[in-house]
């Protein structure tokens, strides 16, 4: 559906050596973009065969997204951009009443301070230009409040808030602000869940599609607001759930 359509944009993936990221990234260069990867560790060899095959440019710039000045680099090594994806995040489990501060600090500082700072940086050259697509990556618990994951949780609700404030700045300028939010997702970071049979089959029967979501069904909805054809959307929270927030 998305062929080409990208084709002749530049675009920053975080997080990408794998799931949602390395999705996010593939779907991107098949709709024709040349791909920036921002990450600690290594790049993707997946990534790295796909962009061969399909001829797009593909680089990997490594940055500590705990890091302002790290990201500041990354930022200025990548240069101007069309298209952001704030898809790097972590996640930490703890008993609230146990929840170590410096924890906390940190899943706010990768999942919400850095979503801040790449946005503003690569955003002040979408709007000097006129034209640039950003998606956050939201989860349901912007919605909800789950399970031993306040930092989580709090830094999610903030990056939806978020979308929406730079939104109500920048859409006047042809820079789409929007965020996508996962279901349940089977990656490495739902790793404790999927290992846990009893909270896994508590999950999967409240999920009206009947099955956890794969990274691609996330990444087509990333793509999406990506392309011109989510040219009037703008400010946007979308679940991408099976169903499960109208359940």
């Amino acid at each position: 559906m998305f062929d080409h359509v990208l084709a002749g944009q530049t675009a920053v993936v975080t997080g990408a050596s794998r799931g949602i990221g390395e999705a996010v990234a593939i779907g991107l260069l098949r709709s024709g973009a040349d791909v920036t990867t921002l990450q600690r560790g290594p790049g993707s060899e997946r990534l790295e065969r796909t962009a061969a095959e399909l001829g797009r440019a593909l680089t990997h710039v490594p940055v500590d997204f705990a890091d302002s000045a790290s990201i500041a680099e990354a930022m200025s090594a990548v240069g101007p951009v069309d298209i952001l994806v704030n898809n790097a995040g972590t996640q930490i489990r703890h008993d609230a009443v146990d929840f170590p501060l410096a924890d906390f600090e940190r899943v706010l500082a990768i999942n919400t301070s850095a979503v801040f700072q790449l946005s503003q940086g690569f955003g002040a050259q979408m709007v000097e230009r006129g034209h640039g697509k950003i998606v956050a990556l939201a989860s349901l618990l912007s919605f909800q409040g789950g399970l031993r994951v306040p930092a989580y949780a709090a830094s999610k609700g903030a990056v939806a808030q978020l979308v929406k404030a730079l939104s109500n700045e920048w859409a006047s300028h042809g820079v789409n602000v929007n965020a996508v939010a996962p279901g349940y997702v089977e990656t490495d970071m739902n790793e404790a869940l999927l290992a846990d049979p009893e909270r896994f089959r508590q999950l999967s029967e409240r999920i009206p599609a009947g099955r956890w979501a794969a990274p691609e069904d996330i990444a087509n909805a990333v793509v999406y607001l990506c392309t011109p054809y989510a040219a009037y959307v703008h400010g946007t929270v979308l679940p991408v759930d099976g169903g499960w927030l109208g359940r």
